[in-house]
């Protein structure tokens, strides 16, 4: 089976490729005999039904600073002339993301799109997860500094996160005698409109915060990521180190009560992040990563398992 498969993504020259999980999954289409196209969400349009973009025809290599050619722009409509679009791009996950998973949404009866544009839209990643509430550690979304001083004094410890960010940006720890707190509120309702997320600080994250990838409901492997001195994130983005793990029996019973949910929902590559083994704290849809990593720890080729899943999809 050979699949025509555009990818929207970040523009491909300035990505790291010795851990991008997106440049991982296009060396395996290739290898799969699949053409690929490149686009950037910005570059989408409609009129009359169709959605199309201008696309690079794209080679790409495991070469340092050589890692990619493009062919000739081509205008591709992508209900018509494409079977597979890989939504890819990183968040922030604004009304720039938000209009791209309504455009997606127009042809994804006829192409498909992983993962699915309005699952996407609808399960922001540090939303998603309150649905699950039974696995998250205590959990405020708030703009109040009121609520927030009482949840401190409540938990002793907290973390403040904006509630639609990523890769580990601007997350801050604020200790018992809450100093900067009111600052960082402050800072907090300039920057962001929207309620922020407020948790009780797991002492636990200091032996990391696992990253669990999850392939059409099914656990494909994991790594833990270890924070970096005097850091409590662990994101490898702000310097965060990827070591070989095990699941624990509570992170496999999160992951059974997630996995159904992620398939049904047409989510077919989910990062989930678990701190301490049993606090589930982001579900990551809208561009995850980890899987070069974990093919480096345990040989598990999770690229290869996911255009297994999508392959099945598309004969279907």
């Amino acid at each position: 089976m050979s699949l025509t498969v555009a990818v929207q993504m970040d523009p491909i020259a300035h990505i790291n490729i010795a851990g991008d999980s997106t440049f991982a999954l296009m060396l395996t289409a290739q290898q799969r005999g699949h053409k690929l196209f490149h686009y950037n969400a910005e570059e989408l349009n409609y009129a009359d039904g169709r959605v199309w973009t201008k696309a690079d025809p794209v080679t790409v290599q495991r070469v340092v600073g050589n890692h990619y050619s493009f062919g000739d722009p081509i205008s591709l409509d992508l209900g018509e002339e494409a079977d597979v679009v890989l939504m890819r791009q990183d968040p922030p996950f604004d009304l720039g993301y938000i209009t791209a998973t309504h455009l997606l949404e127009r042809i994804a009866h006829k192409t498909l799109v992983v993962n699915d544009p309005a699952s996407v839209r609808n399960a922001p990643e540090k939303v998603f997860v309150l649905d699950f509430p039974q696995f998250m550690p205590p959990t405020l979304v708030t703009r109040s500094l009121d609520e927030a001083r009482a949840f401190l004094a409540q938990h002793g410890e907290i973390v403040i996160k904006p509630l639609h960010g990523n890769g580990g940006k601007a997350i801050f720890k604020v200790g018992q005698d809450g100093a900067n707190l009111s600052a960082l509120i402050e800072v907090f309702n300039t920057m962001w409109r929207e309620p922020h997320m407020i948790q009780a600080f797991l002492p636990a994250v200091a032996k990391g915060d696992k990253r669990i990838v999850l392939v059409d409901g099914d656990v494909a492997g994991a790594i833990n990521r270890l924070p970096g001195e005097g850091e409590i994130r662990s994101n490898l983005a702000v310097g965060g180190s990827a070591v070989k793990t095990e699941l624990t029996e509570k992170e496999r019973e999160i992951c059974a009560v997630l996995g159904p949910e992620l398939k049904r929902r047409g989510l077919l590559f989910v990062g989930i992040d678990v701190i301490g083994g049993e606090w589930l704290t982001e579900i990551n849809v809208t561009s995850p990563t980890g899987i070069v990593a974990i093919e480096r720890f345990d040989g598990t080729d999770v690229a290869a398992l996911i255009w297994d899943a999508i392959e099945r999809k598309v004969r279907a």
